[in-house]
């Protein structure tokens, strides 16, 4: 009995070796990915979102976007709604953070009043489209533990595949599988599964264009949500770095006086 106990021991050591090589590895490549990205500052763009529903109908969003990157913290971000008419007005503030719930709050000019996001509720959509309120906070790397999978090509590049699982509370995920491109650790794709661990929509990123002679950018961005049907297309564009934004411009206070 002693001897048999030895052996599978002996069996289950490599494998243990191997998934603690495969987590090290994920970290790593999400550790590469964070620092390349760091250190530009603040960017504003403007966006257009345009969800569809399962029939194809179209709803069309015009949006401008602010984000400032804050020093041993996550990064703070505002959108703010300009279009159609029954938006207008409307802006959503996230101060991200590590393991700590985000900061979330959310301006509705109809009641003239600021609503803060409950962290058990990060998991709803946003705004009607298929992106959830925790995908719109920055990825910081304490959010998540991390297993690499594989390598494989990815249009032009070729892509680390690393599966991630939420570290924080009250996720809509039980687990994500992300492609990362070796090009400047760009985002290509994200698959995410429900909380049943059953596929529930895709991410695509493409479109990427170099600002600051470093840092990476996407023009498009779309998620499709595999269990309802729906899709909504994020389209970026008129990126401008270091227009000077501070941590004035991301106070909860100010989200009535916006224009």
């Amino acid at each position: 009995m002693f001897s048999r106990l030895l052996m599978t021991l002996a069996l289950l050591i490599p494998v243990v070796a191997q998934a603690g090589e495969a987590e090290d590895r994920g970290l790593e490549i999400a550790r590469a990915a964070d620092a390349y990205d760091q250190g530009f500052g603040d960017f504003q763009a403007d966006m257009v979102m345009t969800l569809k529903d399962r029939r194809g109908r179209k709803t069309t969003r015009y949006i401008r976007i602010r984000t400032l990157e804050m020093p041993d913290d996550g990064d703070r971000s505002l959108s703010i709604f300009d279009e159609p008419a029954d938006v207008k007005g409307t802006a959503m503030l996230t101060w991200s953070h590590g393991l700590k719930p985000d900061d979330q709050w959310l301006y509705l000019p109809a009641l003239k009043r600021v609503k803060r996001i409950n962290s058990r509720n990060k998991s709803g959509p946003f705004m009607g489209s298929e992106f959830a309120f925790e995908d719109l906070g920055s990825q910081e790397v304490e959010k998540y533990h991390y297993r690499f999978l594989r390598e494989e090509p990815c249009d032009d590049s070729q892509c680390f595949v690393v599966e991630r699982t939420p570290a924080y509370t009250y996720s809509g995920y039980t687990r994500q599988v992300v492609w990362i491109d070796k090009n400047g650790y760009r985002l290509r794709k994200v698959d995410y599964y429900d909380r049943k661990n059953a596929p529930l929509k895709t991410l695509t990123v493409s479109g990427y264009r170099q600002y600051l002679e470093h840092y990476w950018r996407p023009d498009r961005m779309e998620m499709v949500n595999h269990q309802n049907g729906k899709s909504t297309l994020l389209e970026w564009k008129n990126y401008r770095f270091r227009t000077g934004l501070s941590e004035r411009d991301f106070r909860k206070q100010a989200l009535k006086r916006l224009r």
